[in-house]
């Protein structure tokens, strides 16, 4: 069973000398200049050296083993249930006696089976706690990672009335559109109905939002309260006329209004005048007022 990739194992490897050389040069010289000012050069740089490379050290073994950590990150809260439960039944199998010791089991486990709020709350917690580790193999398996083989933090979840929600801290290289595309794979590994995914920060577009549908609860039936207030014998019944309903349309029993439509266009121009034998008549004389004389 491989915990740790190769490539991961790699990256971390460099990372580490990297972080290691960078924080003793910087912690070094920093320290070997401040005490310059108070002892000999020479020996500022020792003693600059003997803090820089002890720092450097510890920086160097905390970025090697970042992939351990961030694997027991994922596993927190399964660590955490685990060692308290491991931490109660021991005390409590120490300080009582076995009868009290299984009464206080079957109290602890039959309670939350027995009351259905109980149950379903911690159904849906533990639901949580899986889809956590869906959305990591999700991530591990068919969506591409930087090249340092990175995988986004998964940060929190809690239940919904439909599923769960997940908070996702993307690392470079994966952004939302690469998500939008493979929520019905997603959906698939969650054994869940539907995944949607949105971002969770206006400001930060790394924060991502996971919603997993399991169920709709728009479907279901509401009890409303205001069917026990209305009491049916006090109620009086209106009396409802029923119309005659029309079962078929006949044309020539409906009366159509007639529309005029106003003749649009040029008035029609008046046809000269024409003699007996069809000849135009001559041309009237000019009006007074158009003698020429006038103008001579």
């Amino acid at each position: 069973m491989t915990v740790i990739e190769a490539q991961v194992h790699r990256s971390s490897a460099r990372n580490a000398r990297l972080a290691f050389i960078l924080t003793a040069v910087i912690v070094g010289l920093l320290s070997a200049v401040v005490a310059a000012s108070y002892i000999h050069p020479i020996l500022a740089l020792f003693l600059g050296a003997l803090i820089g490379v002890p720092l450097g050290g510890i920086v160097w073994v905390l970025v090697r083993i970042w992939p351990v950590l961030r694997l027991l990150w994922w596993w927190t809260p399964e660590i955490g249930i685990t060692a308290f439960l491991g931490a109660g039944w021991i005390q409590l199998a120490n300080h009582t006696t076995m009868p009290v010791t299984a009464a206080v089991v079957a109290l602890v486990v039959g309670v939350p089976a027995a009351v259905p709020v109980i149950r379903r709350t911690v159904f849906g917690w533990a639901m949580c706690l899986f889809v956590r580790h869906r959305l990591r193999v999700c991530f591990a398996q068919f969506i591409i990672a930087n090249r340092s083989g990175s995988l986004p933090l998964i940060l929190w979840a809690k239940p919904t009335p439909v599923g769960e929600r997940v908070w996702v801290y993307l690392r470079p290289g994966l952004s939302l559109a690469d998500l939008e595309g493979r929520l019905d794979r997603i959906a698939v590994a969650c054994h869940a109905s539907t995944a949607l995914v949105e971002r969770a920060s206006d400001g930060n577009a790394a924060y991502l939002r996971f919603d997993i549908k399991r169920r709709e609860v728009l479907t279901a039936n509401v009890g409303s309260p205001l069917v026990d207030v209305i009491n049916p014998d006090s109620t009086p019944a209106a009396e409802r006329i029923t119309g005659t309903v029309p079962t078929a349309l006949d044309l020539p029993d409906v009366d159509v209004p007639t529309v005029s439509l106003p003749t649009q266009g040029k008035p029609a121009a008046k046809k000269p005048a024409t003699t007996a034998n069809g000849s135009k008549p001559a041309a009237s004389p000019s009006a007074p007022e158009d003698d020429v004389s006038d103008w001579i």
